[in-house]
């Protein structure tokens, strides 16, 4: 009985019942983390692949054309003679403007025929979601043809001159429309400033009278282009489309509303990875449409990255000096500790209240006032005093500098006293044995701070919802205006588009692989994020090997 104790005492001390536990602990949030990882990607990727298309009949003759998205046994169709139950299918069968929903389930036990026919349709548009169908005329100039062998050959051409078309037209719209609109607004707002005082020096009259010219040949350009542009638009609208709808009718599509035109029953596997490889670079790299739930999510991924840009910028600097300050200067006492005491429950704080403060202090309080200062002429309309990139970053500065200041200081006490002590013994000063000595051993310490800034600041939401982002914004911040970086201007996060388009959307159901595949960019953002922070803090390690960070 005795050595049963003693072995179990020993057994308890020597600690390895925790070490399995912590073993599994880890192994079972690894395991959580690659099967949420493998649900996301599952569920994201595949939106890109062209499915095959599928015409099913029903025992009431209806006909139905659509992709298999789903598959699951009926609820309480479990019987003696029926022991698997009932199957039903989820079917996109897409044309909502003429179904009203994107989705239908049939029930298994409801189809008549299967068949996969090579010449149906999948059409890609602009609005309302895809198009299923047979493709049966195609009108150009007035003109039509009614026989598919000789019009599906000249469909590519077609649809890659309507998109031609159409980026002339974008062009125009933003490029040339725009910088006119640009002009026209800074002439106004300049034409402003003068009458500000309510009188006019003749020489300032002169300046008033050359930009009253100035507005008038701007218009006049404006005018101009509009016309154009309406030529550009009655032009992309004269060829058309025609599909068969599964019920019959016919649906005309103007190409200009027309992205792409495919028939993945006729595709090769190779065709299809091509086609695959394309949809997931327009994802990437194209603007959101359809409420957010078709195209792509590139202004999202851009304001996401230099917000946390912007956000580094502000948060090194305060997050630094506080610590060095609390760590190397400040009289170690009852102050000191209630300060740091201060900063650790500021970590704790919830986002929402930083996304308060932000508001009030940021973009009413200073915002406002430089509204007064710096730009009286665009009152009442405001430039810095609403929501903005600016005051999102700095609102999330706010939020991670606790992160930046702990980790700065337990790098810092890392740094062995004898190279302090060596420092000064050589002659140098306290500020140039922290620049020169302890600062460059502490990097490594003060990159894990930020490692963590970046990654919270990612993926906060609250704050953001209050200081600056918005549910569309396609203008980004950056442009080839003066000053070029537009730190005044809303933009879009990889988030608040999650939430948005999972949470907001009037079509829930096409949402969903939306909100999968914006999951799985906002995590490669932040992974690659961090890894360029890691790859630079392992660099300076084995720089500064001597350290005991």
């Amino acid at each position: 009985m005795g050595k049963s104790s003693d072995s179990m005492k020993s057994f308890w001390r020597g600690g390895e019942l925790f070490v399995w536990l912590t073993a599994s602990g880890v192994a079972i949030s690894l395991l959580m983390v690659g099967a949420m990882l493998a649900l996301i990607m599952v569920n994201g990727l595949g939106q890109f692949w062209p499915a095959t298309l599928h015409q099913i009949v029903l025992k009431t003759q209806e006909i139905v054309i659509g992709q298999v998205v789903g598959h699951e046994v009926i609820p309480n169709s479990v019987t003696p003679d029926r022991p698997n139950g009932l199957d039903r299918f989820r079917y996109r069968v897409g044309n909502r403007d003429v179904f009203g929903s994107e989705y239908r389930w049939v029930n298994g036990e409801d189809i008549l025929s299967t068949m996969s026919p090579k010449d149906l349709t999948f059409v890609e548009r602009r609005e309302w979601g895809p198009a299923f169908g047979r493709l049966s005329i195609v009108g150009v100039d007035g003109m039509t043809e009614s026989s598919d062998s000789q019009t599906w050959p000249a469909i590519g051409s077609l649809v890659e001159e309507s998109t031609n078309l159409r980026q002339r037209i974008e062009h125009v719209e933003r490029d040339e429309i725009g910088a006119i609109n640009y002009r026209l607004e800074k002439a106004r707002l300049e034409r402003q400033a003068l009458t500000l005082d309510g009188q006019l020096s003749p020489r300032e009259a002169e300046v008033d009278r050359r930009l009253v010219d100035q507005i008038a040949t701007l218009e006049q350009e404006y005018q101009a282009k509009t016309v154009a542009l309406e030529q550009l638009h009655k032009e992309a609208g004269q060829k058309t489309l025609l599909l068969t709808l599964s019920n019959g009718r016919p649906l005309r599509l103007t190409l200009d509303q027309v992205i792409t035109v495919s028939r993945p029953n006729d595709m090769s596997w190779i065709d299809k990875l091509v086609a695959y490889l394309h949809n997931l670079w327009l994802f990437v790299s194209s603007e959101p449409r359809e409420a957010n739930t078709e195209g792509g999510i590139f202004p999202a991924i851009f304001g996401t990255v230099l917000m946390v840009f912007l956000m580094t910028i502000a948060v090194m600097p305060f997050g630094v000096v506080a610590a060095v300050y609390l760590r190397e200067y400040a009289k170690q006492g009852v102050l000191v500790q209630l300060v740091r005491i201060a900063v650790n429950n500021l970590a704790g704080v919830p986002s929402i209240v930083f996304g308060v403060f932000g508001l009030a202090f940021f973009v009413y309080a200073l915002g406002g006032t430089i509204d007064q200062l710096l730009f009286p002429e665009s009152l009442p309309n405001p430039t810095f005093g609403t929501g903005g990139i600016l005051w999102a970053s700095l609102t999330l500065a706010l939020l991670t500098v606790p992160v930046v200041i702990v980790a700065t200081e337990e790098g810092l006490s890392a740094v062995p006293r004898d190279f302090r002590e060596g420092s000064v013994g050589l002659g140098a000063t306290k500020f140039e044995t922290i620049w020169h000595v302890i600062l460059p051993c502490a990097l490594p310490g003060i990159l894990t701070g930020l490692i963590l800034a970046m990654a919270r600041a990612a993926g906060e939401v609250a704050p953001l919802m209050l200081t600056g982002v918005v549910k569309l914004a396609p203008a980004l911040p950056l442009d080839s205006y003066l000053p070029f970086l537009h730190l005044d201007r809303k933009f879009m996060h990889l988030g608040f588009h999650i939430y948005d388009v999972g949470f907001q959307s009037p079509n829930v159901e096409a949402a969903k692989p939306m909100v999968y595949m914006t999951t799985l960019i906002l995590i490669l953002v932040v992974v690659l994020l961090n890894w360029t922070a890691v790859m630079l803090r392992n660099r300076l390690r084995k720089r500064f090997a001597m350290s005991a960070v």
